[in-house]
C-alpha cells in the first residue's frame, strides 16, 4: 500500500504538459476542480472527462501509474459511496433489512465516486507533471499580489514545496521501516483493526524521529547557505511565458466559459 501512494512524486518526461508553465498548470487545475463541484449531471462530467483524458494523453504518463494512486483512497471511496447510496432519501428501488437504496442515492453514490475519482486524479497530475522547485515559483509568482496584504507568499510556497519533497522521502521511510519489523516478526496483515493499529506503533515512533531529524538537517543546510526569505533572491530560472503557455491559457479560458453554458 505504501508504494501505490504517488502523492507528491514527479514522473519525470518530455510531454507538452512538463513543458507548461508551472502558473498554467496550476491556473487550470483550479479551473478543473471548480468544474467538477459546479454540476450533477452526467452531461455537466462530460467537459472535464475530455478535459482530463486530453491531459492524460498529453503528459505521456501511462494509466497505470495513475490508476495506481487511487488505491489508497479506495476504502474512502467505497465507504463514501456506501454512505451516500443508503442514507440518501428518495424513492425506494431495492430493500434488504434496514437497509434502503433509493433512485436519488444511487444518483449520488455514483457521482460523489465519479468526481472523487477525477478531483484526485486531475490534481495528481499537477504534481506529477511538475518539479517541487517549478511549484514553488509558479505559486510565489501567481500569488505575488498578495504580498500587498503582508502575506508571506515566499514562505507560503516554500513550506508547501518542501511538504511535497518529504512525502515520497516518508513514504520510502515508513516502507523501509515496515520491512525491518517484519523481518523481525511484526504481523501488520491480521487481527481486528485495533490490533493492527496497535502493531503500527512501532513503525510510528522511529518514522516521527527520522522526519524530525531530517527536518533539523534542513533547517540546518539553509541556515548555513544563509537563506533568510525570498527577498532579494534571484533565481537560476525565471519563469517566462511561451507560445505554448499563451495557447493553453486560451484553452482554459475557453473551457471555463464553455461549462459556464452547460445547462
Amino acid at each position: 500500500m505504501i508504494r501505490d501512494i504517488t502523492i507528491g512524486q514527479y514522473y519525470p518526461s518530455e510531454s507538452v504538459i512538463h513543458r507548461l508553465d508551472a502558473r498554467i498548470k496550476f491556473i487550470g487545475t483550479i479551473a478543473y476542480v471548480i468544474a467538477l463541484f459546479l454540476f450533477d449531471t452526467f452531461w455537466g462530467f462530460l467537459p472535464a472527462l475530455f478535459w482530463l483524458g486530453m491531459i492524460i494523453v498529453l503528459s505521456d504518463i501511462p494509466l497505470r501509474f495513475i490508476a495506481k494512486g487511487l488505491k489508497p483512497i479506495l476504502f474512502l471511496l467505497i465507504f463514501l459511496a456506501l454512505f451516500n447510496l443508503f442514507l440518501t432519501p428518495g424513492e425506494v428501488i431495492a430493500e434488504w433489512w434496514i437497509f434502503k437504496i433509493t433512485d436519488k442515492g444511487l444518483e449520488n453514490a455514483g457521482f460523489m465516486a465519479l468526481r472523487l475519482m477525477l478531483l484526485v486524479i486531475g490534481s495528481s497530475l499537477m504534481t506529477y507533471t511538475t518539479t517541487p522547485s517549478q511549484l514553488t515559483a509558479g505559486m510565489e509568482s501567481l500569488f505575488k499580489p498578495l504580498g500587498v496584504f503582508k502575506v508571506p507568499v515566499h514562505e507560503v510556497a516554500m513550506m508547501m514545496s518542501i511538504a511535497l519533497r518529504f512525502i515520497p522521502i516518508l513514504l520510502e521511510e515508513t516502507d523501509k521501516i515496515m520491512k525491518a519489523q517484519q523481518a523481525r516478526g511484526a504481523d501488520f496483515e491480521s487481527g481486528n483493526i485495533f490490533k493492527r493499529a496497535k502493531a503500527l506503533i512501532p513503525v510510528l515512533v522511529p518514522l516521527f524521529v527520522s522526519a524530525f531529524r531530517r527536518a533539523g538537517e534542513l533547517a540546518e543546510a539553509m541556515e548555513a547557505r544563509c537563506y533568510h526569505g525570498g527577498k532579494g533572491r534571484t533565481k537560476l530560472h525565471p519563469l517566462k511565458f511561451a507560445a505554448r503557455d499563451y495557447i493553453s491559457l486560451v484553452l482554459i479560458v475557453g473551457f471555463v466559459v464553455g461549462m459556464g453554458f452547460m445547462p
